[in-house]
């Protein structure tokens, strides 16, 4: 695995102990719950990939060490930058200073179709631009009247979300009142999202917050397309896939191949009335848990709709996943699944004849939002590479529980990891590949490794389905096998200058 390290379980923890002693005794004490090595489980192996092993002991979901930079996202960037600003036909307002705003503006790459400024504003910003009177006298005022600038500069949005940043909370602005009047006014669906930043300890608040804006405002109020739309015995719902680089779409492809009809994907390329049609479909397919199963569990309360968990990256889990779907189906999906595998079996053995000679046996180390720490173990699986460790920034205990089903025993597992612990964890284990974000990229490159940034597939993708594996393989190769890692010394490598 590594250059000059070993790779066995032992050397791991050992490693762990080693970037612990940097630490004072309580930051020590502390961070010691977040880092360990995946363990071989009790328990059945998963059935869709044969593993058994178990990395969910160390702690999740809390506060970060004060005075230690971490890479979480804020409460405002679950809601706005992942689960509401993808949803194409709305406007979102980021209601506070330009800040968050400009900072998460456009920068997921959520494909979408549409025209821009017309039905779509994606990749538009628009803000209530507080400044300091706004602080002092509030900014309920500035929001309406924003909201009605919208209006009559916009006429064919759906509806408006106003995205509280971290002042919205400390000054009590009612963006609730606001939104009931307007929605009263225009007649379009107005959705205050209480996402303050500083809420929670991640982002992952946001995602619940946000869920608990689709079901009061959206749901609960009953308007919409839900009313005229006639459900199909083979209508589902995609949920939390955000569409990077066209994954929703690729995604869409395969399910509709198999004969099922995707009343609305969450939300990437999504417009409002997918969201109001949800209701109606007769099972939730959720990639993204982590961000979406609130959603999901209350649509399963609420309207009897089940729901389940599905991996489309990789020939493997694509596979396995496909089946387990139609298995919620008749025989006629069944028949369609296995044909549909059949159909793009020659592809994937096209990729793994090109690309398995070349990857086989390099090691990666995975540090990612959301749901790819684990998803993407299985596509680098199916190419002979191995996973050296794998961590999440804003995880719950539910995550890594899940994520023992993927890695195999003796997995370096790493929970909000901070800057100096992965680039110490990089430095020792000398990984192949470091899939990341774009926080993580120029560090680690100047370490002289390739990286990957696995968050918005360095502007690539799809990453989703049989045509994304393929994509997958490729730009994995380009990395790991670019010739200009040879053509340069580590610094710590370089001859002294002799002085003059």
């Amino acid at each position: 695995m590594a250059k000059d390290h070993a790779a066995g379980p032992e050397d791991f923890e050992s490693l762990i102990e080693e970037v612990l002693d940097a630490y004072p005794a309580k930051a020590r004490k502390r961070r010691a719950k977040h880092l360990t090595v995946s363990t071989a489980s009790d328990e059945a192996p998963d059935p869709t990939t044969g593993i058994a092993s178990k990395c969910d002991t160390q702690k999740s979901n809390i506060k970060s060490v004060p005075g230690v930079m971490t890479v979480r996202g804020c409460s405002y960037a679950g809601s706005k930058g992942v689960v509401w600003g993808p949803v194409k036909d709305m406007v979102h307002i980021s209601h506070g200073p330009v800040g968050c705003g400009q900072y998460s503006w456009s920068q997921r790459r959520n494909y979408y179709t549409g025209t821009t400024g017309v039905d779509s504003f994606v990749t538009m910003q628009f803000t209530t631009d507080f400044q300091e009177k706004d602080i002092v006298f509030g900014g309920d005022k500035k929001l309406a009247k924003t909201i009605d600038e919208i209006e009559e500069l916009f006429p064919l949005s759906k509806g408006t979300t106003i995205q509280s940043e971290c002042p919205i909370g400390l000054i009590g602005d009612d963006i609730e009142a606001v939104a009931r009047e307007k929605h009263k006014e225009h007649g379009k669906t107005m959705v205050p999202v209480r996402c303050e930043g500083f809420r929670g300890v991640s982002q992952s608040l946001g995602h619940h917050i946000a869920n608990d804006a689709v079901r009061d405002w959206v749901f609960e109020k009953g308007e919409g397309a839900a009313k005229d739309y006639e459900a199909g015995p083979y209508d589902v719902n995609v949920i939390g896939d955000y569409n990077i680089g066209g994954d929703a779409w690729a995604s869409r492809i395969l399910l509709e191949e198999i004969g099922l009809n995707v009343v609305g994907n969450w939300s990437g390329d999504a417009t409002l009335a997918e969201i109001e049609r949800a209701p109606k479909a007769k099972l939730n397919l959720i990639h993204c848990y982590r961000s979406m199963t609130y959603i999901c569990r209350y649509m399963e309360e609420k309207y009897g709709i089940g729901w389940m968990e599905y991996n489309f990256f990789g020939p493997t889990q694509i596979a396995a996943s496909l089946r387990a779907i139609a298995a919620q189906f008749d025989e006629t999906i069944q028949e369609n699944a296995e044909k549909v595998i059949a159909k793009y079996q020659p592809l994937v053995d096209e990729v793994l004849a090109k690309y398995k000679p070349r990857l086989e046996g390099k090691s990666v180390m995975l540090y990612v939002g959301g749901l790819r720490p684990r998803h993407v173990v299985t596509a680098y699986d199916d190419l002979g590479m191995v996973i050296a460790g794998t961590g999440y920034e804003f995880a719950h205990s539910d995550d890594y529980k899940r994520t023992g089903h993927y890695v195999k025993e003796g997995t370096l597992i790493y929970d909000d990891v901070t800057g100096y612990e992965l680039e110490k964890f990089i430095e020792k284990i000398r990984p192949d590949l470091v899939g990341s974000g774009i926080k993580e990229k120029y560090p680690v490159q100047k370490m002289g490794i390739p990286f990957r940034q696995m968050h918005s597939w360095d502007y690539s993708g799809p990453y989703h389905g049989y045509d994304g594996f393929a994509i997958f393989a490729r730009d994995m190769d380009l990395a790991i096998n670019n010739p200009v890692w040879g053509m340069f010394d580590a610094p710590w490598d370089k001859p002294a200058i002799a002085a003059e």
